[in-house]
């Protein structure tokens, strides 16, 4: 019975020992050196958390040109091994150590610190390429020996080594060869020692006589990490530089101000977040399964997509190879014909000049003729004959030949063909679209306007997204509304709600797939509801003085020659005329907006509302006025009467000129014109590009915005006991033109209502 609880326990052991091993091996890579692919021997940590072990560091800066920079940050005691003077007699004939292995262990920079040259005016800072994250660090003036060792990392290497070479023997280091199996270490001297050389090197009575024996062991340590510019016991840790530092770096200036805790704290934080990240990596090892399943699984789809696209290339270019193929052999046809036709002109022209020879063809035969001597039959022949010789020696005299020798018209200009060859690429995703602000607007509708960079790959498509910025935030991701497939570059966003604000952004696409998005842009909406109406000058407008455009969106109002006579006879107590327009539709409830935009150069003109009977009433005779300031209106204006009437204006108005627009004293403002002891005196201010009038007729109120940014100008009381419509008064020249509906641009609609959400 107690034997096989003894197996029991041997076998679960063992498989401890087994798992143990395993997880060892696994985390192999983790042990290795990025520059000689090895384990880390005496590892230093650099700025940036890598490690690197301190022979391939200082070899690394021997490669850059540093020399005598990589100080020895170990600052530990020379092994005996290395002493010549303290050999053992054993030892006579072992060869001496390499000058790179007494160089690594001697200790650098006497006299100086280490990277600084003596009568150097600067301090030299070094510069260490870091192999594992390919990126420049520095290490300031001292180079190597301002670097910690990572004593943690050296200990996982040493039991690493220890789980897979179990059983491996541990050498004496000062033996003479054959070395006999070491039996003791000293940390002091960082060697390790046969019962024999240890007593020889620990000889009693001397200092080293005190050397505290330990076990054998392959990588000796200091006990504590010791500071690399004090060589005392490091005490605490830096927040701030993030940086372990001694009593003496406490109370240098380097770390003046700096957050410094005991590294007791440090040890307890960094452990506690340490394990919370562990302990929640090690609770989702599903989670990692399936994301490596997930992983496995794209690199599948990633090589037989690669395959595929190697495929559609090769057919790619075998098709544009069979094009130029066909290209090639309908060319040569070509010249092949053309050869043909010349070599039979010339082969025909050289036979015709062979019967000029003479005593063949045509020579000869006239020869014969000539000797005929019956005159009749000599006329009857030589007739045809004649015409035969005039030619030939026509062609004779002007002898040419009958084809060119030349190709020169068969040359190919295939420049731009073989700067698009050249150019071949594959297709790219189309860069991010920079949307248009100058057209990008809100009003009764979002129109949204953008264009691809110059140099972008076209895009077959876009994606408009857009989300509501001034609702309560939900948990998770921002929820975008999106709309697929939108042709064009540009955009119709309907039915947005009122007094909202808007963030939307674009991206395109084509065959490569989705680019990036374009900058968020943020629109703000009107307040209320548009009102669509037109201009209607039938009361109190005057056809000669006043220009209504075809589409009644836009009036000009023109002084002429009456008002320049006026003018010239202004102290004499002339009269001038208010002209005044109307909107074609009245307001008997709820909240309703318009912008319009007036003319900068504009003398003096009045953009408000007003009850309709009482407009008519004022002005269908278009009363006569003695100073341009004079108020169309008995009620509330930017310019009003005493505000402490209290029966409510019919008439309120924002007066407009010269680019400014004058805020008076009765109206309540946004624009902060009100001072310590009350309100401000009347003042102007800049005229924006639109202006908004929002009417609330339940509440009798009108509001007057930028309707460019909806920063309000003047808020004013208004007499909504009868339908109220848009007015506009006109004091000489000046213009408005009304916004336009964006829903009448012909551009893509996008239902904001029909979106599908996007998380």
């Amino acid at each position: 019975m107690a034997e096989g609880e003894d197996m029991q326990t041997f076998t679960s052991i063992m498989d401890a020992l087994v798992r143990i091993s395993t997880s060892m091996k696994n985390m192999e890579k983790e042990l290795l050196c990025p520059v000689c692919q090895e384990m880390y021997k005496q590892p230093l940590v650099l700025p940036c958390t890598h490690n690197v072990c301190q022979a391939c560091a200082r070899e690394v800066l021997g490669q850059q040109g540093y020399i005598g920079h990589a100080g020895d940050p170990s600052s530990e005691p020379t092994s005996p091994a290395s002493t010549p003077s303290t050999r053992s007699p054993r030892l006579s004939r072992r060869t001496l150590p390499k000058p790179d292995r007494l160089d690594r262990l001697l200790k650098s920079g006497f006299g100086t610190y280490p990277g600084r040259k003596r009568g150097a005016l600067h301090p030299q800072t070094i510069i260490f390429p870091c192999p594992a994250c390919q990126g420049d660090v520095e290490l300031g003036e001292r180079g190597l020996s301002g670097l910690f060792r990572n004593l943690t990392l050296e200990r996982i290497v040493e039991r690493y080594r220890q789980s897979v070479s179990v059983g491996g023997a541990i050498l004496c280091q000062l033996c003479k060869p054959p070395p006999l199996e070491a039996t003791k270490g000293c940390t002091e001297c960082r060697a390790t020692f046969c019962n024999e050389c240890f007593k020889l090197f620990h000889p009693w009575g001397t200092q080293k006589a005190q050397h505290e024996p330990t076990l054998p062991t392959l990588s000796f340590r200091p006990k504590g990490l010791m500071c690399p510019d004090h060589k005392e016991e490091v005490t605490h840790y830096c927040k701030t530089c993030q940086r372990l530092v001694c009593q003496l770096c406490r109370v240098r200036r380097t770390h003046s101000g700096h957050k410094i805790t005991p590294v007791l704290s440090a040890y307890q934080a960094l452990k506690d977040k340490l394990t919370k990240s562990l302990a929640y990596i090690l609770g989702n090892q599903d989670t990692v399964q399936t994301q490596i399943c997930e992983l496995e699984e794209t690199i599948r789809h990633t090589e037989v997509s690669g395959q595929q696209a190697k495929e559609e290339v090769s057919q790619l270019v075998r098709g544009l190879g069979a094009v130029l193929e066909e290209k090639r052999s309908s060319l040569l046809q070509a010249i092949e014909e053309c050869q043909q036709e010349r070599l039979s002109r010339l082969s025909a022209q050289i036979h015709e000049h062979q019967s000029l020879l003479d005593g063949s063809g045509l020579v000869g035969y006239a020869q014969e003729v000539l000797k005929e001597t019956d005159q009749p039959c000599f006329v009857q022949a030589a007739k045809q004959l004649h015409n035969r010789i005039a030619r030939a020696t026509e062609a004779l005299q002007t002898f040419r030949p009958a084809a060119s020798s030349s190709f020169r018209h068969c040359q190919l200009d295939v420049g731009r063909e073989m700067k698009l060859l050249t150019e071949l690429n594959f297709l790219r995703v189309p860069e991010a679209p920079v949307i248009d602000t100058q057209r990008t607007f809100a009003y009764d509708q979002i129109f949204l306007c953008w264009r691809l960079p110059p140099h972008s790959p076209p895009a077959w498509h876009y994606t408009v997204e857009f989300r509501r910025t001034d609702v309560p935030a939900q948990p998770g991701p921002a929820r975008w509304q999106r709309r697929e497939e939108v042709r064009g570059t540009s955009a119709l966003l309907e039915n947005p709600d009122t007094g909202s604000v808007y963030v939307l952004r674009v991206r395109g696409c084509n065959k490569a797939g989705y680019g990036e998005y374009s900058e968020d842009v943020h629109l703000h909406t009107p307040p209320a509801p548009v009102l669509h109406f037109f201009l209607d000058g039938r009361w109190g407008a005057s056809r000669e003085r006043l220009a209504i455009s075809k589409d009644q969106r836009a009036v000009r109002s023109i002084p002429g020659l009456p008002l320049l006579l006026a003018a010239e006879r202004l102290l004499t107590g002339c009269h001038l005329s208010v002209d005044v327009v109307l909107g074609d539709v009245a307001v008997t409830q709820g909240r309703s907006y318009w912008a319009c935009a007036v003319d900068p150069a504009s003398y003096l003109v009045k953009v408000g509302v007003g009850l309709e009977s009482k407009l008519q009433e004022s002005f269908q005779g278009a009363p006569d006025v003695i100073s341009p300031r004079y108020d169309p209106d008995s009620g509330h204006d930017s310019g009003a009467e005493d505000a402490t009437v209290e029966a409510l204006p019919p008439f309120a108005f924002l007066t407009i000129g010269m680019g400014k627009i004058l805020l008076g004293s009765g109206a309540s403002s946004n624009a902060g014109l009100t001072g310590r002891d009350g309100p401000a005196a009347s003042c102007t201010v800049p005229l924006p590009p639109r202006l908004g009038i929002c009417l609330d007729y339940e509440r009798g109120r009108v509001s007057f915005l930028d309707a460019v940014s909806f920063r309000g100008l003047l808020e004013c009381p208004l007499d909504c006991s009868g339908p109220v419509c848009p007015a506009f008064c006109f004091i000489g020249g000046g213009a408005v033109q009304l916004q336009e509906p964006v829903g009448t641009k012909p551009e893509r609609k996008v239902t904001i209502g029909g979106f599908a959400k996007l998380d």
